[in-house]
């Protein structure tokens, strides 16, 4: 298999990540317009109106940084084969999943679910990376 295909899923999350930034411009900009909020209040971010999203901004670059670092990983040691691809392919889905829920009706169970899934598939990506290493599969 083709080691650097593991590099399309990282850039579909750095597309994620652009869309998001281009969304909580927009969220700004509209609020301080209407007088929802004054420009002021995105020096900090605890005082950010509800119509901003930048907590899914701040998401964006936690657990994902797990996942860069894995797809790394396995591209260094050669470990990129099918199974790893689509646990790449299906945490970058869940992370787009949840971002859509955040920022459009942001239904807490739902995008809490999304986020359990990409959490449990990250994490046997992991465990599948310890056994590529102990040379077990």
């Amino acid at each position: 298999m083709n080691q650097t295909a593991i590099f399309w899923p990282m850039l579909a999350h750095v597309l994620l990540i652009y869309i998001v930034y281009a969304v909580l411009g927009r969220r700004r900009f509209f609020a301080v317009n209407s007088g929802e909020a004054k420009a002021g209040q995105y020096k900090v971010r605890s005082t950010e109106p509800a119509s901003s999203v930048a907590s899914n901004l701040i998401n964006q670059f936690e657990l994902p940084v797990l996942f860069y670092v894995l797809c790394l990983a396995l591209h260094l040691t050669n470990g990129v084969n099918y199974l790893t691809l689509a646990l790449m392919w299906i945490f970058v889905l869940t992370r787009y999943v949840q971002a859509g829920i955040h920022l459009t009706g942001n239904n807490l169970l739902l995008r809490n679910r999304s986020f359990v899934l990409g959490a449990v598939v990250l994490l046997l990506g992991w465990i599948w990376f310890a056994l590529h290493l102990l040379q077990v599969v």
